[in-house]
């Protein structure tokens, strides 16, 4: 029933950009003018709002280079893609994530971005940003926006409680994480609630802080997988907080992130980690006087270290305007107007002057938190291994989540992580 319902859903979206007009060329109509489409995927209010304004202020100073704007959705957006690139269909600039572009990269749907980026956002922007968009020595996207993985407690419960308050400069280790949700835990009261419906991701990014790396590139090339010390210990922690401690609430596990927020408003969870972005349902949902706060996530033998995988801006390989559409990325990428984006989405920019920015160093609503973890950002673990959707999918999800629950061990989990997740990898590196 799920595969039927993508399915369907891909095809509305398929037909809708037909019906638009969305077809690659932009060659321009009679009037000599160049025609670009870009695919956004903002979807909260004020994100798509500030995307459409730099949209007309481009228009607006560009009269012989007109950009239209194209919704486009996150549920659908890799099927809706394939599709597009398919049929000659595909967008010029493509909104994305940096995980998402591997199978579009090595597909040959993605321009190779490196002779077309101008310096000023070559150097703006990180090195350590610019691995999650680069696969075999070619740029395919310029990441923007990131988003990393942050604790937001109750303040009050926090206060009454006496444990130590976290910063980013003197964090919670892993163990001191624990022991601080068993003392939260009590009343009717869990410590932290984790919520791990999709929890492969959250699993591989917090696991690079404990020094886990799961994935392995050979001097081939070829990518295996082996799950030493460093990968067990996130996963550890999770699972005895709530099959030993019962510090963590069991009912969690099947929870989107904003599925939480009820209990943590009600006080049934004195924290929930969650992506940065979260904070905004946080202000939107909050009761009134509710208090809280933003505490970084526990950090291990790497530190606060943890993988993101940024939202990214591509060109598509058959865009007769590549030059063009690389000058639109730019002009959106500015330093001001990524700021703009970063705060429409509630997230951090990677460029360095955008993320120097005061607006994004404030107590209010943690921005300064959050800016203070921008250097600790890494590449995804799976960033750029071909097979991962699968793996992730038929393998890890079932796996994790049976763990966390506590119907298999630690080396049933070992087993399938890494013995049936090297059967699939396998299959795409022939």
């Amino acid at each position: 029933m799920r595969a039927l319902v993508r399915t369907a859903a891909v095809a509305a979206t398929a037909l809708a950009l037909l019906l638009t007009g969305c077809g690659t060329g932009g060659d321009g109509g009679t009037d000599g003018k160049i025609r670009l489409r870009f695919q956004s995927l903002a979807w909260q209010k004020e994100s798509v709002d500030i995307n459409k304004q730099l949209v007309g202020e481009w228009n607006a100073a560009h009269p012989d280079i007109q950009v239209q704007y194209v919704q486009g959705s996150w549920d659908s957006v890799h099927d809706q893609l394939l599709t597009s690139f398919e049929g000659g269909e595909a967008p010029d600039v493509i909104h994305d994530a940096s995980d998402d572009l591997a199978d579009f990269a090595y597909g040959g749907y993605l321009a190779d971005l490196r002779a077309l980026l101008p310096d000023r956002l070559t150097r703006d922007i990180p090195r350590q940003s610019w691995s999650t968009a680069t696969f075999d020595g070619g740029v395919y996207g310029v990441p923007f926006l990131q988003e990393p993985r942050v604790l937001i407690a109750n303040t009050r419960i926090l206060k009454e409680s006496g444990v130590r308050i976290p910063t980013p400069e003197k964090p919670w280790s892993w163990p001191e994480f624990r022991e601080v949700t068993e003392e939260l835990t009590g009343d009717g009261r869990y410590g932290v609630a984790w919520p791990l419906k999709e929890p492969v991701s959250v699993t591989l990014n917090l696991g690079l802080s404990a020094g886990g790396e799961l994935f392995h590139r050979g001097a081939d090339g070829k990518v295996t997988i082996a799950m030493g010390e460093g990968d067990q210990v996130v996963p550890g922690t999770i699972h005895d907080q709530v099959n030993t401690d019962r510090s963590a609430a069991r009912t969690a596990l099947g929870m989107g992130g904003g599925d939480t927020l009820p209990g943590f408003f009600g006080g049934k969870y004195a924290m929930v980690p969650l992506g940065f972005s979260y904070r905004q349902q946080v202000v939107e949902q909050a009761p009134k006087g509710f208090e809280w706060t933003v505490l970084p996530a526990p950090a291990g033998r790497d530190g606060l270290a943890q993988g993101v995988s940024p939202q990214t801006l591509s060109v598509a390989e058959d865009s007769p305007h590549k030059k063009e559409a690389v000058r639109f990325i730019d002009f959106l990428l500015r330093p001001a107007n990524m700021v703009r984006l970063a705060e429409g989405d509630w997230m951090l920019p990677t460029g360095t002057e955008a993320l120097a920015d005061p607006a994004l160093h404030t107590a209010d609503r943690g921005w300064a938190t959050g800016a203070a973890l921008a250097g600790t950002l890494r590449s995804a673990p799976a960033q750029s291994v071909r097979g991962y959707p699968e793996w992730k999918d038929k393998v890890a999800t079932p796996a994790l989540q049976e763990y966390y629950s506590g119907a298999i061990d630690a080396a049933e989990l070992k087993k399938r992580l890494v013995t049936d997740g090297n059967r699939v990898l396998a299959r795409y590196q022939r």
